[in-house]
């Protein structure tokens, strides 16, 4: 009904690909920018600041079907063995279950909307390409703080028979 199989997109399955599509309809035309649909799901943060601080930064509540049921979709993906599935996994690592889920079904939303919006398909990545993602992202915010230290950093290959011992 709308060109594109979103059931290829990791985590969402028919029900909730029905769900997105009832609820949308065939397009996302009425939004003009990602940001404008994932907020319209409230699954983005709202930051409440007075005189400079933070008073808080949760998502708005409220009951939003898509937003619900990209929630259960996430849900699924504990298991998974795909880079969402590692994306939940280091997220609830870090943040704990329910910012977890929100952060992994705003990705997906993201996801949803470029391929409703532009036709883009989702190209599926395995747990090992996210986890080399993850630790080059690291290694160059390394080189970047040691740089302003004024420390040089030099890279020594893992050797596979040190843990063996």
């Amino acid at each position: 009904m709308v060109g594109i199989d979103l059931t290829e997109i990791e985590g969402i399955a028919e029900m909730t690909a029905l769900t997105i599509i009832s609820e949308l309809g065939p397009g996302v035309s009425k939004f003009a920018t990602v940001k404008h649909f994932c907020s319209w799901l409230g699954l983005c943060p709202q930051v409440k600041k007075t005189g400079g601080r933070i008073r808080s930064s949760g998502t708005r509540p409220g009951v939003n079907r898509v937003a619900v049921a990209l929630r259960m979709a996430v849900t699924g993906l504990y298991a998974s063995k795909g880079a969402l599935g590692a994306y939940l996994r280091h997220k609830k690592a870090h943040l704990g279950a329910p910012k977890a889920i929100t952060a992994t079904a705003h990705k997906l939303a993201r996801l949803v909307y470029m391929a409703l919006k532009h036709g883009l398909t989702y190209v599926r990545q395995t747990q090992e390409d996210y986890q080399a993602k993850v630790r080059d992202q690291q290694l160059k915010s390394l080189k970047k703080k040691a740089r302003h230290l004024g420390v040089t950093i030099v890279e020594q290959p893992s050797d596979p028979t040190a843990g063996t011992e």
